[in-house]
């Protein structure tokens, strides 16, 4: 499959989603944006998924548009590159906010045992009120 074909294939999936759920396209961009980056912070909990649900959707935004701008090049209806950059930004916005309030967002580290003691090797099986 080429990526012409790739791209009109992306094209008109895109359009069936518009109709049928009545968004127009800028929304659409907002809620597979913000899907996409809560589905990769749930699965990616550690340290690092703040970023990677980041990545993953400026990704998807980039190739996105790549396929639009592909599928518009066969048909030969070139749109300004303003609107290109408009559709990525309102797919990234609401996660770029989410990044940077991650931080607050996320519980703190539990704090290590103040004892001194290790709870590891013969400790281990112990429970901490007997330590």
């Amino acid at each position: 499959m080429t990526l012409i074909e790739i791209a009109s294939l992306f094209e008109a999936r895109k359009l069936s989603v518009i109709e049928a759920t009545g968004l127009d396209k800028d929304a659409l961009h907002i809620y597979f944006g913000m899907t996409l980056f809560l589905a990769v912070r749930l699965a990616w909990r550690g340290r690092g998924g703040w970023i990677a649900a980041w990545l993953a959707v400026f990704a998807m935004a980039c190739g996105g548009e790549l396929l639009d701008l592909t599928a518009e090049y066969s048909n030969a209806t070139i749109q300004p590159d303003a609107e290109h950059w408009h559709d990525i930004w309102n797919t990234i916005f609401w996660p770029t906010v989410l990044l940077f309030a991650g931080r607050w967002l996320q519980p703190p580290e539990p704090a290590a045992p103040s004892d001194g003691l290790a709870y590891s090797g013969e400790y281990a099986e112990r429970r901490l009120e007997q330590a």
